[in-house]
């Protein structure tokens, strides 16, 4: 008697979303770089969503929009693909939640790294230090004798910054309009102002531009690719947000932040609320 090791009753195998797009993508005959160059998404993000490795990408926001984008290239219905790729995070969030309930202490892969035991003890120290120097001078001024050097030093640093000539602040020089244009193709980005009302999202093409609008209060962004973003104030480039890729959310950019950052100094904060 032969052995039935098949689908019973003619069933096919279950597929996760990222298998269907790949058969979808394969039965309409398009490769990788013809779907990238089509969908002005990312071959290496393609790959995650076929791979159903969703958690991967740089924000929910990527996994449910470039499964929309590629949904639509490949015929696919995409508010039904959306749903699933929802439903892939959400499953994926309560296994990590499960993996931490199960977590031990002696697990070698969960361990700090010595590096960042290291930075750990030196921030340590730096903030006991800096106690220790609050109490003598603010709490318990007078308690030791004063230090001559350092009197001498704080002296010659007052002498030379009366002498040189007042730099113009970045406010004073904080004109013109601020623009970014997107160094790549796909780069997501969010601009809102700072009672959290949106003033564009979109993912951008390369070469494209978005002005922040002279009228907007307290403008911020949000993007996953703040290095594939080129910023110029007046018509003047200033430095990117960042030189790598990473999160970066509620960051101002009016442009007395922007002109703040390239100098080093602090910006001061948009008002409203965060976690748009």
């Amino acid at each position: 008697m032969d052995e039935d090791t098949g689908p019973h009753d003619g069933q096919l195998p279950l597929h996760g979303v990222g298998d269907r797009l790949r058969m979808a993508r394969e039965q309409a005959g398009m490769t990788l770089p013809q779907l990238s160059a089509e969908t002005r998404i990312p071959a290496r993000h393609l790959e995650m969503i076929e791979r159903g490795d969703f958690a991967s990408l740089p924000a929910k926001t990527y996994a449910t929009g470039f499964a929309r984008t590629y949904a639509k290239a490949v015929g696919l219905d995409d508010r039904a693909v959306v749903e699933e790729v929802r439903a892939e995070l959400a499953a994926n969030q309560g296994g990590d939640r499960n993996r931490a309930a199960t977590f031990e202490p002696g697990d070698p892969a969960r361990v700090p790294s010595r590096g960042l035991a290291l930075f750990s003890l030196f921030a340590l120290i730096l903030l006991v230090a800096g106690a220790v120097m609050f109490y003598s001078r603010i709490i318990s001024p007078g308690s030791g004798p004063g230090s001559l050097l350092d009197e001498q030093r704080i002296a010659a640093a007052n002498a030379k910054a009366k002498a040189q000539p007042r730099a113009a602040t970045p406010a004073a020089a904080a004109t013109g309009p601020v623009v970014f244009t997107a160094l790549e193709d796909g780069v997501w980005v969010k601009f809102y102002d700072g009672a959290g009302a949106q003033l564009m999202q979109k993912q951008m093409a390369k070469g494209e531009t978005y002005t922040v609008p002279a009228e907007a209060q307290g403008p911020q962004v949000w993007t996953g690719r703040p290095d594939a973003l080129a910023i110029t104030v007046g018509g003047k480039p200033v430095p990117r947000l960042a030189e790598s890729e990473g999160i970066m959310k509620d960051v101002p950019v009016t442009a007395q932040a922007l002109l703040a950052r390239g100098t080093g100094q602090t910006a001061v904060p948009a008002a409203g609320p965060s976690g748009t």
